[in-house]
């Protein structure tokens, strides 16, 4: 998944990339507020969520998410920022903000409002998400195989929750590389291969049918050989 943290502060930053990246996001740092204005939207639905700060320089961010929703952006957005009065809080979630988190706050309780606010996004993700045996759920960070419990690394989650929300769809490498981990990482690496096998690995159980399938010279796919029908005995 996806967010955006629209932030001048680049300590502050910095420090939200890091945590998110550590819990499976890729993420996008962005410290103008005119840069934003319309790099996010032109974005669509590639962003999953938004962080926005109120004071960044060029236009502010009550005006670059009042600008957004005229423009009918309509992925969350959260605003993070020092103001703490309640006319500030108002006028905030007036614009269309989501959420609004002040600034001294705890990440545990940020984290948390994100995957509220992406939930409520997506009513059909509810909190889990299935596909043929292959169960995952989104608040645990945990897949099942039929009754065999599957533990995942942050990025592996992330890998997982994109194949399963794009059933029979070839993904490239690149697509992939832009959803799990971030924009700016180097399109030569074979990260993508490598944890795809890890995952491959991990829900392939033996006696099961393979859900991932690399499609030569094009990326991977979710699924197919006609929706993965059990081999007959």
């Amino acid at each position: 998944m996806n967010i955006v943290i629209v932030e001048d502060d680049a300590k502050i930053a910095s420090f939200l990339s890091k945590g998110l990246k550590a819990e499976g996001y890729a993420t996008l740092t962005i410290s103008d507020g005119d840069e934003a204005l319309n790099r996010v939207p032109a974005m669509g639905n590639d962003v999953d969520l938004v962080l926005l700060d109120l004071s960044l320089p060029g236009k502010d961010g009550k005006a670059v998410l009042t600008s957004w929703r005229a423009r009918k952006f309509t992925r969350p957005v959260i605003i993070l920022t020092a103001r703490d009065d309640t006319s500030d809080k108002i006028e905030g979630l007036d614009s269309g903000a989501n959420d609004y988190v002040t600034k001294p706050f705890s990440f545990a309780e940020l984290l948390a409002r994100i995957r509220a606010a992406i939930r409520g996004a997506d009513q059909t993700s509810a909190t889990r998400l299935q596909v043929l045996d292959l169960d995952l759920d989104l608040v645990t960070k945990v897949a099942w195989r039929g009754e065999e419990r599957i533990d995942l690394a942050p990025k592996e989650w992330a890998l997982l929750e994109l194949f399963m929300r794009n059933p029979n769809q070839v993904l490239s490498r690149m697509q992939i590389l832009n959803h799990v981990w971030d924009y700016s990482f180097d399109p030569g690496s074979n990260i993508v291969d490598v944890y795809v096998g890890y995952l491959r690995k991990k829900i392939n159980a033996a006696g099961k049918v393979e859900l991932l399938q690399t499609i030569r010279g094009a990326g991977y796919r979710f699924l197919p050989v006609q929706y993965q029908s059990a081999p007959s005995a």
